[in-house]
């Protein structure tokens, strides 16, 4: 059981599993990364950040943790990187079935091996949408497939995946990128269009995976590998936001938070910005039930999921 530890301070009652429509994983995880250690402590930043903030959305006009958010507890498998990836697969996919809204927050970008994989065992057609400064498609590094640096590899092979703010790769992984689909930070510098491109290439169902080093170090600069270059927040909030609006994203996670002692904005950045991105998927299906329609809010996902287990049910 998780204890009474409740994500952003909230009260029990709106932390509970059975009645929240959203679930919040920690995968404090950092066994492959290359350059400055410390997204394990990630989640905890987050978390404690969370706290902190204010609940009311004014953007939105919503408090989305009145939804119910529940936080499960940590996953801190780490005898090897594939251990890792197959316990973060195991236990997304059992909280999808369990038809809740599924959000990760590491942890450096290889858990997303994990969350991808069931989230593409669960939807059909989806899009992977990786918003990241690096491209992460290596196919194997150090002796191992489910490295950092091969984050969305297989995405690449088994999704429709679209890449986002990229500005620093190896020439190996252009053999395995679809440059039709990949969007470099020095070409979104000067299309004006470039969302609008993004939103084309998405399908119906959508899951994001955001490295939070997407973000130019001038506003996030604790993350372990800092590129020059690239988004700032009201761009990004505008991406997101539309993002949420037309299409259905069916879940996301957020990596690679490294926390310094004595830099705190970054903590904050990413737990206001998870919120935002809570709060612009539940205003967005709230607004598709206000159009005299008879809809009941039953869970979304049964309309779309490849498959309905018997566990659903509770």
């Amino acid at each position: 059981m998780n204890t009474n530890k409740t994500y952003a301070g909230i009260s029990q009652e709106f932390g509970n599993l059975s009645t929240s429509k959203i679930v919040i994983i920690p995968v404090p995880y950092d066994g492959t990364s290359t350059w400055q250690k410390g997204a394990d402590k990630g989640p905890e930043a987050f978390l404690n950040a969370s706290e902190n903030m204010e609940l009311y959305d004014i953007e939105t006009d919503t408090e989305v943790y009145k939804e119910g958010v529940y936080l499960a507890d940590a996953i801190t498998e780490n005898s090897s990187p594939e251990a890792m990836v197959e316990e973060v697969h195991q236990i997304t996919k059992k909280y999808i079935n369990r038809n809740k809204f599924v959000t990760v927050f590491g942890g450096e970008h290889s858990i997303s091996i994990g969350t991808i994989r069931a989230f593409n065992e669960c939807f059909s057609d989806l899009t992977v949408l990786h918003i990241d400064a690096h491209a992460d498609l290596r196919k194997e590094y150090e002796g191992s497939s489910c490295n950092h640096a091969c984050a969305v590899y297989e995405a690449n092979q088994n999704t429709n995946l679209v890449q986002v703010g990229i500005r620093s790769m190896d020439i190996s992984e252009k053999r395995n990128m679809n440059l039709d689909k990949v969007f470099f930070a020095h070409d979104m510098a000067v299309n004006e269009d470039w969302m609008e491109d993004v939103i084309d290439l998405l399908g119906k169902n959508v899951f994001i995976t955001f490295d939070l080093d997407a973000l130019d170090p001038s506003i996030m600069p604790s993350t372990g590998t800092p590129e020059p270059g690239g988004l700032f927040y009201y761009e990004t909030l505008e991406f997101l936001k539309t993002v949420f609006e037309q299409k259905n994203v069916v879940g996301f996670d957020m990596v690679e938070l490294c926390p310094n002692e004595n830099e705190k904005s970054s903590d904050f950045l990413a737990a206001k910005l998870f919120y935002k991105m809570l709060s612009y998927k539940f205003s967005s299906n709230e607004d598709s039930y206000d159009i005299g329609e008879d809809l009941t809010k039953e869970n979304v996902f049964k309309k779309v999921a490849k498959f309905k287990n018997d566990e659903d049910e509770y």
